[in-house]
């Protein structure tokens, strides 16, 4: 049976295993394993300088930025690397094209790879603890957080099967799931490079999506061939979306604390009620629209349908919700017109009209 990998997804692939392979012949301590056989199969060892980032020797090999995160420690990371590659990587490039895909690996690759050698770095300034130059910075867990954060936007309500159907698990529970077995591992077992590539693949991928990413329309609406939209506005791909419903409305309060700042300073632009409104339709466009079912494709039309229905009433819940949030609010005595969208996704409300309007006195000539 010949298995269908995206051009792109085949060549990540084949570069995780060469540059893996390479990176334990050419790191310290490659001859040890000769003679041990087995020390990289079960054990995190420093990487090779030329193909790992290490802080004390990376400025002087610049490539590393990107390369280092197809380039794993152990055999395990592998495993799970390439199982992330060849699933999520056939899903995306199919959803997105091998163009959109490419620039997306890029930023989740880099970006967290540059933030966590300088946070090595700062740490060093503050330490003076040579063990922050000496840390290896590789791996592809950045990527994994952030095709964990894509798959929340194109299939949230997209039930995964494990086992056998004993643990059954919707894709919009996997980013949080995954952060914090991350963080906990990096806390107790002193993973923390694992878990400083995590939270960065995450904002990362979530900033990009959210902010960035020029998509075609998907509402039916919107016709012709240029009809783009920027970023990802609905409501369930908000920051606080990601966590459990008891931790969604304290998480939204200091967000939108947060994202008020940044648009004060002009970081960040504001996103429009018709912006919302169309974020919420495309949203609903792609639990309709066909998009290719994330691990099993045979289940077809059925099981695009039972997510459909999902993103439909999970759509109303969110749009209860705001109703009855501006139903809850004062109004003051006096209303006035308001012109332009509100940024908190208020109603505006106008001042009521009468159908008898006063009738003036007439004079007549006699």
């Amino acid at each position: 049976m010949r298995v269908n990998i995206p051009p792109l997804t085949r060549g990540l692939l084949v570069t995780l295993t060469t540059f893996t392979l390479l990176n334990w012949i050419l790191r310290p301590g490659y001859s040890d394993w000769v003679q041990g056989l087995g020390k990289p199969l079960h054990t995190v060892g420093e990487g090779a300088p030329y193909l790992a980032i290490i802080p004390s020797t990376a400025i002087v090999y610049p490539w590393v930025f990107v390369v280092a995160t197809v380039v794993e420690q152990n055999i395990f990371g592998l495993l799970i690397t390439a199982l992330t590659v060849f699933y999520g990587g056939r899903y995306l490039e199919r959803a997105w094209s091998s163009a959109e895909f490419s620039k997306f690996i890029l930023f989740v690759s880099m970006i967290p790879n540059v933030l966590t050698f300088v946070l090595y770095i700062v740490a060093y300034a503050l330490s003076k603890n040579d063990e922050a130059l000496t840390a290896t910075i590789s791996g592809g867990i950045s990527i994994q957080a952030a095709f964990l954060v894509s798959f929340k936007q194109l299939v949230p309500e997209h039930t995964v099967s494990l086992f056998r159907g004993a643990i059954r698990m919707r894709v919009k529970h996997f980013p949080a799931i995954f952060l914090v077995a991350n963080t906990i591992s990096g806390l107790v077992f002193g993973t923390e490079t694992a878990m400083f590539l995590a939270w960065f693949g995450f904002f990362t991928a979530w900033i990009y999506l959210r902010f960035y990413r020029k998509s075609p329309s998907l509402i039916s609406a919107a016709t012709g061939e240029d009809s783009w939209v920027r970023g990802d506005a609905s409501d369930t791909f908000s920051f606080a979306q990601f966590w459990p419903e008891p931790l969604q409305m304290p998480v939204g309060l200091f967000c939108d604390q947060v994202y008020n700042v940044l648009v004060a300073i002009k970081v960040c632009t504001p996103f429009s009620i018709e912006d919302i409104d169309a974020g919420n339709e495309q949203a609903t466009a792609r639990a309709e629209g066909g998009l290719p079912s994330l691990m099993n494709s045979g289940r077809g039309r059925g099981a695009r349908r039972e997510e459909a229905e999902r993103r439909r009433a999970l759509a109303l819940k969110v749009l209860d919700q705001r109703l009855h949030a501006a139903a809850s609010k004062p109004q003051s005595p006096a209303p006035a017109v308001t012109s332009g969208p509100s940024l908190l996704g208020e109603t505006t409300y106008e001042p009521e009209r009468h159908d008898e309007m006063p009738q003036l006195p007439t004079q007549t000539k006699e």
